[in-house]
């Protein structure tokens, strides 16, 4: 094995623009089915937080406050919580695709219960039902992007993933707010938003099998030739296996799957700690995971009505212009950081969002404790702005790259597992939030801010001291990372040499058939030199010249 590659994945790339490029443009519009299982999260997840502000949806379940609301709130991921455990297993074992299918079907049952709910006990069991599937569409959707997506492209697909979230915020926030204006007092202000969220997991129990399977879910299958198709119809222009991009792609899966399965045969949960690589990538991904609910945003994610409140604004239509508003800054700032993490570098972004939060969240507290103790009316319109500061610094890197940096630095036997404990502790988390902060906040209003103050100092070091830079690597490269640097050379080299001797086998196939040319233009130059005058013209010699 030659210890520096001729080839690497960069001479393969497409270089003009990838909807000139039918395969990548092709892909691309697939990869929407599965990038939309974090619309429908954001949708179903903000849900509650928007129904809460419509009179009719208080008045029909008697104004649910206390220990009432925070089970509604948290009854979703309840339903998550109950799934977690299983869903990478059905996503190892049958597919991304197929899992994505059983989630949907799931979600649509538990909408339907939810839509026509009568008391809270069966609004609170149709929550956990749809909890129960979306944590399947949530598993498998992610695992589809991060591993079907163009190389160069993959940051910033994945990246756009949980970014997406805040589009289903949007709906569920200027939906709730469209019933409530039409429909006022109506029970339809709140059914038309729960009827909302059937749309995306209809449309991927119709299409998902359009979607292509994931090439490394079908190379650990032994489906290598499968994966090979995949690989050539949307990463290849032209659709040809011996595609050398493809035989480097494919080379390097083969290779990373192959050392996983010496590192251990069978892969469980525990797995997840066996080695101190993935002792290293746990660390890091439990606490981004936790970072992401416990920075404060929690409190403005599910009690707005609380938080607003808090500074005087007690009218619901500006409540829900605000909530409204905040979810489209929130998606037009997450989807651009999302373009920027290939440029900038996963580093830089945390560690500029961790401080810019607390710097804000610091400002923040500081303006509200100013209306409560003194009245100061400036104070309280300031916290407005400052919510949307402090915002913009979560979203540029805990919006984007909780997800996308989670799924890079695994390696793909522990990939859905590993995924799955990322996602069981941002639920524990927000099972937190959801619980303690309306508590905390009835019992000592604003000095529950400082809490969050200091612990987004103690956020900040642990970024700057663990967080690692993985721009321009492949997928199986980077997962390699935190396993030292042969194991990364190892994979360099064996996608390298592949390539390498793809290239010198068209090379010699080109040399092949521009000699066997040549010789049979000489053979036919001198039969035409032998046939007589009347068999062969001049034109014909003068051109065989």
């Amino acid at each position: 094995m030659a210890p520096h590659p001729e080839w690497t994945i960069v001479d393969f790339i497409h270089t003009g623009p990838w909807w000139k490029n039918r395969g990548i443009l092709l892909l691309n519009l697939w990869l929407i089915l599965p990038l939309l299982s974090s619309v429908v999260n954001g949708l179903d997840s903000s849900l509650v937080n928007g129904l809460q502000i419509i009179p009719a949806w208080q008045d029909y379940y008697h104004h649910p406050t206390g220990k009432t609301l925070g089970l509604i709130n948290s009854a979703q991921n309840m339903g998550g919580l109950i799934s977690l455990p299983i869903s990478p297993f059905i996503s190892d074992g049958l597919g991304r695709r197929a899992t994505m299918f059983v989630g949907s079907l799931i979600m649509l049952a538990g909408i339907a219960v939810q839509t026509s709910a009568k008391t809270v006990p069966v609004f609170i069991g149709a929550r956990v039902i749809i909890g129960f599937g979306l944590q399947f569409c949530v598993n498998s959707g992610p695992l589809l992007l991060v591993e079907l997506s163009y190389p160069t492209q993959r940051g910033k697909i994945t990246s756009m993933y949980n970014s997406s979230w805040y589009l289903g915020s949007i709906i569920s926030a200027w939906v709730c707010f469209g019933a409530f204006d039409n429909a006022e007092g109506s029970m339809w202000s709140f059914r038309v938003p729960t009827l909302a969220q059937a749309f995306i997991p209809v449309l991927q129990v119709i299409l998902i099998w359009f979607v292509p399977e994931s090439p490394r879910f079908l190379v650990s299958k032994g489906y290598e030739g499968k994966a090979a198709g995949v690989l050539a119809k949307y990463h290849a222009n032209g659709g040809d296996e011996r595609d050398p991009l493809v035989v480097f792609e494919l080379a390097q899966i083969r290779h990373a799957i192959r050392l996983e399965e010496e590192i251990s045969r069978s892969t469980s949960y525990r797995s997840l700690f066996s080695t101190p690589g993935n002792r290293r990538r746990m660390r890091i991904i439990l606490a981004i995971a936790v970072f992401s609910q416990w920075s404060g945003n929690g409190l403005v994610s599910y009690y707005i009505n609380l938080v607003l409140e808090g500074v005087g604004i007690d009218r619901t239509e500006t409540k829900a212009i605000i909530n409204g508003g905040l979810q489209i800054f929130n998606y037009i700032i997450a989807i651009a950081a999302s373009l920027l993490v290939d440029w900038v570098g996963r580093r830089k972004l945390f560690i500029t969002s961790n401080t810019g939060m607390a710097v804000t969240f610091a400002t923040w507290t500081i303006t509200t404790a100013l209306y409560i103790n003194f009245g100061n009316t400036t104070a309280a319109k300031t916290t407005i702005p400052l919510i949307f500061i402090f915002y913009f610094f979560y979203d540029i890197a805990y919006t984007p790259m909780l997800v996308a940096y989670t799924l890079e630095i695994l390696p793909y036997k522990i990939r859905a597992k590993g995924f799955a404990a990322m996602n069981l502790t941002v639920m524990l988390t927000i099972a937190f939030n959801q619980f303690i902060n309306p508590v905390a906040i009835a019992a000592i209003g604003w000095w529950y801010y400082i809490v969050y103050c200091g612990w987004l100092i103690l956020e900040l070091l642990f970024i700057v001291t663990f967080i690692v830079e993985t721009r321009g690597r492949t997928l199986e490269e980077t997962a390699a990372l935190f396993d030292g640097d042969q194991p990364s050379q190892d994979l360099l080299a064996m996608g390298g040499d592949a390539a390498t001797m793809t290239m010198e086998n068209r090379r010699t196939l080109d040399l092949d058939r521009s000699r066997s040319q040549t010789h049979n233009e000489k053979v036919e130059f001198h039969e035409m030199r032998e046939r007589p005058r009347s068999e062969a013209s001049e034109f014909e010699i003068s051109r065989a010249l």
